[in-house]
């Protein structure tokens, strides 16, 4: 389904090579650690080898690779070497606890897929039905995705093992911020919010520092410079990490489920609480306010998504996030050109800039 009105906007970003690259190693470096411990545990229980082999399928399933890719660029440009186990390995944890975040999200919005796949928690419903077990399906089914997104927590530890302390203040912060940010998020739906404050904080903790910013803090702290460069670091990674949750934000409305791998208007039947519905709230008019109160609605259907997508654009909102993006790009990028970092450090960022806020995914 195509949105009801035309949007114009930037034509996609190209990935990065070096994106690709970055990630690739990451992924091979969890790969390698998930098929050991499938090895390991499926000679215990075969029955054990199921969690793990959807945590792994969900792993290559996809996936944008941008923390480590962040974490990395921060090393090299503080100094580090790009071929350091330590960077890969901390490369592969952010994505191990990302994989981590998208599994317990998932059962906390109820979302049915995730990177064109069924949800981890949708899986084992299925499998609980079609084993014809006890109990509750849906029950078991978000126990055991839980229990997915558990190992996948451990598994991210265990790669971090190696990282000097300061690195790893870094990463407790960086978890704790995530936690912080998927409550928000969970009081922000429920409380069917539409504060604009509320929605700038959500997207700050839920998203933005913990994809940008902490990863160019680990990256930094790696290297043995964080105290020269957290500032400077957080001057380009704040502003951009807004960003990628805005365009995060548009997609979740108005993404092609193609590309996205998850059903067009996501967000909207899940009632998010987004800057682009918040500026939508501000804009309604009394037809509008009351085209809002669908927002929520899990059994929303094509025509009603349609009319959401339609108003927000004809309100303005769209518009109104896609000039904040590119606001706050041009100050993460003036930011960027002052940090003292490497060249090609700096180029590298600028790339990752571009994409993260011009993607089609």
């Amino acid at each position: 389904m195509q949105p009801a009105h035309t949007v114009v906007t930037r034509p996609s970003a190209r990935v990065p090579a070096s994106l690709s690259e970055i990630g690739a190693r990451a992924e091979t470096r969890v790969i390698d650690l998930l098929d050991r411990e499938i090895a390991r545990w499926r000679d215990v229980d075969v029955d054990l080898a199921e969690p793990l082999v959807r945590l792994r399928d969900l792993v290559l399933a996809g996936g944008k690779r941008l923390r480590p890719a962040f974490c990395h660029w921060a090393y090299v440009g503080a100094g580090g070497s790009p071929e350091d186990a330590l960077v890969v390995d901390a490369g592969a944890a952010l994505e191990l606890l990302h994989t981590f975040a998208l599994v317990h999200d998932d059962v906390m919005d109820g979302s049915k897929r995730r990177r064109g796949n069924e949800a981890i928690h949708e899986h084992f419903i299925g499998r609980h039905g079609a084993k014809g077990w006890r109990g509750d399906g849906r029950r078991f089914g978000e126990g055991a995705a839980i229990l997915v997104g558990d190992f996948a927590f451990v598994y991210s530890e265990m790669l971090f093992r190696g990282a000097p302390s300061v690195a790893q203040h870094v990463f407790d912060e960086l978890r704790v911020e995530l936690c912080v940010g998927q409550y928000l998020d969970l009081v922000g739906t429920a409380s069917a919010s539409s504060d604009a404050t509320q929605a700038s904080r959500i997207a700050r903790y839920k998203s933005g520092k913990y994809t940008v910013e902490r990863p160019l803090h680990l990256g930094a702290a790696l290297a043995g410079r964080l105290d020269d460069l957290a500032e400077p670091l957080s001057a380009v990674g704040l502003p951009l990490g807004e960003a990628f949750q805005l365009r995060d934000d548009l997609l979740g409305a108005f993404g092609d489920a193609s590309v996205t791998g998850k059903p067009v208007g996501d967000d909207l039947r899940e009632g998010k609480l987004t800057p682009l519905v918040a500026f939508a709230a501000r804009r309604a008019d009394a037809e509008g306010a009351q085209l809002l109160t669908l927002l929520g609605r899990p059994d929303l259907g094509d025509a009603e998504v349609s009319a959401l997508q339609h108003f927000l654009v004809e309100c303005g909102a769209y518009d109104e996030v896609e000039r904040a993006i590119e606001q706050l790009v041009d100050q993460a990028l003036t930011a960027l050109t002052d940090a003292p970092i490497s060249t090609d450090a700096r180029i590298g960022l600028e790339e990752l800039a571009a994409f993260v806020a011009w993607r089609d995914r």
